[in-house]
């Protein structure tokens, strides 16, 4: 699976950004979905999840209630909604696909492919 992560760029707090990934390669639908970010001298975490039909989603503490992320299946491609932007949301984020049976949404060694990474960076 190939993955293309698109959408990142500098945005003011408050303000809004949408991410895409596109993937390619596989039966998409087979692919549970992730977002991840990791910013400068950190590691790199979770931030949102969708299982395969995209009737299930997962958040870390500190996006839910700001961030969605959505499927297309029909489109092969996955989506991050970002609302509220705040200035600790800087950071490169990621999108990866995995197909386990059994998957935590937090671990990304359960990820087996991974996009390039697309820049956010949200300023005061």
């Amino acid at each position: 699976v190939q993955l293309q992560a698109s959408g990142g760029g500098l945005v003011q707090a408050g303000g809004s950004l949408r991410l895409s990934c596109a993937a390619s390669g596989r039966t998409f639908s087979n692919y549970y979905m992730g977002w991840f970010r990791q910013a400068p001298g950190k590691e790199r975490e979770f931030v949102a999840a969708i299982t395969r039909s995209g009737t299930l989603t997962y958040y870390t503490d500190s996006v839910k209630g700001r961030f969605t992320i959505s499927r297309d299946n029909a489109k092969s491609t996955v989506y991050l909604q970002m609302n509220s932007l705040k200035p600790e949301d800087t950071a490169v984020y990621y999108c990866a696909s995995g197909n386990r049976d059994l998957w935590s949404t937090r671990i990304t060694g359960h990820y087996d492919y991974w996009g390039q990474g697309t820049q956010v960076t949200v300023s005061s």
